[in-house]
């Protein structure tokens, strides 16, 4: 789920990330579209409202601390693995990451982006807890309808990532979410979709982010927000 170079695998060390950007406004005064407004709970209609995630990124941060694995040697000699499906597999560690992830950017965005795969679990559990909907960005080949396409280096070969057209009016605040940030290219190619596709990016989280291997300076001036740094 997430590598990084050789150290001691018997312990999760973590680091303060970077302060993340303040993401009030950054819908650029717009209202979001009222077709994907999400529900106000104190409308009786669902949702969470302003205020609903008291102490959650602190609590993410001690589940993500107390299950995070640290696999040596995977995928190959040398690599330290950060293994999230413990996360993931524990209710109220899944349920607080999901709501940390969300915190910084209540009432800035309309729709919440995963990228495939992982970033589809995180996605949709922030979008379901948090009354919004869900993108899908995908693999190319495995979306049915009209597509944009945007390619990324990997370290033999390139890869490439799709989203629908047309699928959100435009001007849609989008949230985009995943797992890990390490070199960028993912992320970088996730972002460059949603703005092609006449969207605004409102803002990135990951759960975890992989800290000297640029993924940080290759998403600039864009800003991430990452719960944790290892």
């Amino acid at each position: 789920m997430a590598r990084t170079a050789s150290e001691d695998p018997a312990r999760l060390t973590t680091l303060p990330c970077p302060a993340g950007v303040d993401v009030r406004g950054a819908h650029g005064g717009r209202d979001p579209d009222p077709r994907i407004r999400p529900h106000d709970p104190r409308s009786g209609a669902g949702g969470r409202g302003a205020g609903a995630y008291p102490g959650s990124v602190t609590d993410a941060a001690a589940h993500l601390a107390r299950l995070t694995r640290t696999i040596p040697d995977f995928p190959e000699p040398g690599i330290q693995f950060r293994d999230l499906t413990p996360v993931f597999a524990d209710a109220a560690a899944f349920s607080a990451v999901a709501d940390a992830l969300v915190a910084p950017f209540e009432g800035a965005y309309d729709i919440v982006a995963g990228v495939e795969a992982r970033g589809f679990a995180l996605a949709a559990a922030v979008a379901a807890r948090s009354g919004h909907g869900l993108l899908l960005v995908r693999k190319a080949g495995k979306l049915p309808g009209e597509t944009i396409s945007e390619s990324y280096a990997l370290e033999y070969g390139e890869a490439t990532l799709e989203v629908h057209t047309g699928q959100l009016p435009a001007g849609s605040r989008v949230l985009l979410v995943d797992d890990v940030l390490a070199t960028g290219g993912t992320l970088a190619a996730s972002q460059r979709l949603i703005e092609r596709a006449g969207w605004v990016l409102a803002g990135t989280a990951v759960v975890m982010e992989l800290a000297g291997l640029g993924g940080r300076e290759r998403l600039a001036p864009r800003d991430v927000v990452a719960l944790t740094c290892v």
